[in-house]
């Protein structure tokens, strides 16, 4: 059993800076997958960034050069550091985590564990 759990979302300003973080329980951490979706109202939830077990990273075209995903394996934790947000950044941002190998980003029925969500709301 696999369980995830994300961090508070918030609020900023356009520009600000937030950081979010996921925390996966159970002893297969290691080995998991871990990745960030979002989902806004009235769209399909999407990629925001991967990082596999040996640290291989992608990233959606909207998050590169703004986000930087990271993890901490002594902690069961991964990290979404986002920073110059944009108001179409606005959306549930979800993570999800699988121990599975070969877990393909661009499909989040990848994953078999997810997180409940958190609001991030970007203000201009």
């Amino acid at each position: 059993q696999v369980l995830v759990k994300e961090s508070e979302g918030g609020s900023v300003q356009a520009g600000g800076s937030l950081k979010l973080s996921c925390a996966i329980s159970g002893r297969f951490f290691g080995n998991c997958a871990a990745g960030w979706y979002r989902q806004a109202p009235a769209k399909e939830r999407e990629l925001v960034s991967q990082i596999t077990s040996a640290g291989t990273i992608t990233y959606a075209d909207s998050a590169k050069g703004r986000f930087t995903i990271s993890r901490d394996n002594a902690k069961n934790t991964a990290y979404l550091q986002m920073n110059s947000l944009k108001t179409e950044d606005t959306a549930v941002y979800y993570c999800a985590a699988d121990p599975r190998n070969g877990i393909d980003p661009r499909r989040h029925t990848s994953y078999g564990y997810w997180g409940q969500g958190t609001q991030v709301t970007v203000s201009s």
